[in-house]
């Protein structure tokens, strides 16, 4: 398409670059999630997995191929919007051999008020044990997630150094963050 690029930056991250000048841009970046190899074909039900999950989700548009795209099936997901908690993305299905798939180099933190919050997107999401780690998971298509307590940000910032050191050794240790561990850890 002339109004549509595909590009990397030098940092290896890959860009999608769109000009839509009839549509009403209502997020400058949206994540997209291309589901490739052997996650191919997943698109749509990643995405009622993920609407499921939170929430505040819904599926906003689907588009299909047809039988005159060479590269995929019939009735994969050409293009599908889906918002999270007010946040917009797209999922895609490619049946090209592209060499990649998700990894740990992309993740969405998931941002938890309470200890019963941490513990419902964990058990909502966490697939993979053995790649659990530091509040870090992995969920059944390869995607990567953070399911972080809200106050990290206060726990992480204190000038007490020695809180600091005790909050981070604690949390070194956990797979999910344990919000009372963690308070006790920068109680001392």
């Amino acid at each position: 398409s002339e109004r549509y690029g595909w590009t990397e930056d030098k940092y290896g991250l890959s860009w999608q670059i769109l000009y839509v000048p009839d549509q009403l841009i209502s997020q400058k970046i949206t994540p997209t999630l291309l589901f490739t190899d052997k996650q191919y074909g997943k698109a749509k039900e990643a995405m009622e997995f993920y609407t499921s999950v939170f929430a505040n989700g819904a599926i906003d548009g689907l588009n299909y191929y047809s039988e005159s795209d060479e590269n995929s099936q019939v009735g994969t997901v050409q293009y599908g919007l889906f918002n999270l908690e007010g946040q917009n993305f797209v999922a895609m299905d490619s049946g090209m051999a592209h060499g990649f798939t998700f990894n740990e180099a992309i993740s969405f933190v998931v941002n938890c008020d309470t200890q019963e919050e941490i513990d419902y997107y964990w058990d909502k999401l966490s697939f993979v044990p053995e790649a659990e780690q530091c509040g870090w998971l992995k969920d059944k298509y390869g995607l990567s997630w953070q399911i972080v307590p809200t106050r990290m940000k206060e726990l992480m910032t204190t000038k007490d150094s020695e809180k600091l050191q005790r909050v981070t050794q604690a949390f070194l240790k956990m797979k999910k963050f344990n919000l009372a561990e963690l308070d006790k850890a920068y109680k001392g």
